[in-house]
């Protein structure tokens, strides 16, 4: 993918990531934040259903995961960084489930375009289960990417357009101020 930069440079060489630890909310709100990221989305991706919609996603019927797709400058922030923080901000130890959150809709995965990213993934989960970061294994799963799902338009940035929800308050909030205590080199300014 390419994006064309200052008349005169090359364009950038973007690339993305398709990542779901739980609520997407969560997940974009942290990815929106950091230096090298072009575009975050929310939407659906893993199942077995054409263009689901979110009530269909959240049944758990369909196989979709709530993700989050990152468009990234590889430049800036390495594939392996994202990953890194993707581990910090969501339990990836508990299967199909983030906190109240229940359903495979809400599994902890990351699905790769590539067999580098597959390759980057697999050696960060070893690496992470190797330092006892969680006290129990990652049960993270790492797939092949087929298709993403853009969710509807009010789920877009919904952290950042709905600070006074409650959900927003309680659960988002806190992982972002962690976030950006543990990550404050790489945010944008």
């Amino acid at each position: 993918m390419q994006k064309p930069d200052i008349i005169g440079q090359p364009p950038k060489q973007l690339q993305l990531a398709t990542l779901g630890g739980g609520c997407f909310w969560c997940v974009e709100a942290v990815f929106d934040e950091l230096k090298g990221i072009e575009k975050v989305e929310s939407g659906y991706a893993g199942g077995k259903v054409k263009h689901p919609t979110y009530r269909e996603v959240c049944s758990g019927l369909t196989g979709h995961a709530e993700v989050t797709q990152i468009t990234f400058d590889p430049q800036v922030i390495a594939y392996k960084e994202l990953l890194e923080i993707f581990f910090t901000v969501h339990n990836p130890t508990t299967l199909n489930r983030q906190g109240a959150d229940v359903g495979t809709q809400y599994r902890s995965v990351i699905f790769y375009h590539d067999e580098e990213q597959k390759q980057i993934a697999e050696q960060v989960i070893r690496e992470i289960d190797a330092a006892k970061i969680w006290d129990l294994p990652i049960v993270t799963e790492v797939a092949p990417f087929t298709e993403f799902y853009k969710a509807e338009g009010y789920h877009q940035d919904y952290y950042a357009n709905n600070p006074g929800n409650p959900y927003c308050q309680v659960v988002i909030a806190p992982k972002v101020v962690q976030f950006r205590k543990k990550f404050k080199a790489k945010l944008r300014e």
